[in-house]
């Protein structure tokens, strides 16, 4: 398999070469996580305002919820690259398990009907 078809290895290597080119290096794994929490915040206050019970604030209604989403998943995918995690297996991994556990479950939920 080459690396054309693993598309989370891509995102890998061209995070990594951001950070190298760009970003001078990784921050460090706590630096992240606290960043990583930062960004999953923003998206939630977008979540709550826009989709949830409370008021969007007019500064709010700008924020854009793909580019939040997309904030969170470059800070996991550094802090994959730093702790030496292979994202292409480990979701590959993680897909046959869920596949395997579940392949019945949410089928048979009748409160998903």
């Amino acid at each position: 398999m080459s690396i054309e078809d693993k598309p989370l290895a891509l995102v890998q290597a061209e995070v990594d070469t951001w950070i190298t080119e760009v970003g001078v290096r990784y921050f460090n794994e706590l630096t992240n996580m606290a960043q990583l929490t930062e960004e999953v915040g923003e998206v939630a206050r977008i979540i709550a305002r826009r989709y949830g019970e409370q008021s969007e604030k007019e500064s709010d209604k700008s924020k854009d919820l793909g580019e939040e989403l997309a904030d969170v998943l470059f800070v996991v995918v550094c802090l994959a690259n730093q702790t030496g995690v292979d994202l292409q297996t480990v979701w590959e991994n993680r897909m046959t398990s869920k596949t395997s556990r579940d392949k019945d479950r949410h089928k048979n939920n009748e409160k998903l009907h």
